[in-house]
């Protein structure tokens, strides 16, 4: 996958998982694209170790193992701040 789809990805399953766990979190666009950026890369790891497969392209599955990462990086995040 290019940068410009990790991009679009990370927007895509920022926006959700930042929609699914509400607060206050500033930053807006680019902390939320950032957000789902790690959230891919954490979902894609977990769900890769678990089998449900990585987030590789800019599909369904995809989309939805990025939001669980992120919704994952959040809580994480909003704990330790």
């Amino acid at each position: 996958m290019g940068w410009l789809s990790w991009i679009v990805l990370g927007l895509i399953s920022g926006l959700i998982a930042k929609f699914l766990v509400p607060g206050h979190d500033g930053g807006g666009l680019i902390w939320t694209t950032i957000v789902g950026i790690v959230g891919a890369f954490i979902g894609g790891y977990i769900g890769s170790r678990i089998g449900w497969g990585e987030a590789s392209s800019l599909d369904l599955r995809s989309i939805g193992i990025s939001v669980l990462g992120a919704i994952l990086f959040l809580v994480v995040w909003r704990a330790v701040a």
